[in-house]
C-alpha cells in the first residue's frame, strides 16, 4: 500500500495487488496513510506453493480489473 501510495500522490496511476488474507489489513493501512478509497485488488491465498500455471491464472482472472483501474475505466 505504502508504493501505491506514493505513486498515486505523485499522479502514477497505481492498483495494490494482494492475497485475499490481506483484505483487512490493506483497508486499514490505506485509510492510515490518508487513502481510505484504494482498495486493492485481491487474489486467492496463498500463492508461494502455487505452480507457474496456478499463479498465472489467478493474474488472469485479476488482469481486467487492474488494467481497467489503471486506465480509469472502471
Amino acid at each position: 500500500m505504502h508504493d501505491s501510495v506514493r505513486l498515486e500522490e505523485k499522479g502514477i496511476p497505481s492498483v495494490p495487488l494482494a492475497t485475499d488474507v490481506f483484505r483487512t489489513a490493506a483497508r486499514v493501512q490505506a485509510s492510515r496513510l490518508g487513502r481510505p478509497d484504494l482498495e486493492a485488488v485481491f487474489v486467492p491465498h496463498p500463492i508461494q506453493d502455487q505452480t507457474r500455471a496456478e499463479i498465472e491464472a489467478r493474474a488472469d482472472a485479476v488482469v481486467e480489473e487492474v488494467v481497467a483501474r489503471l486506465t480509469k475505466t472502471a
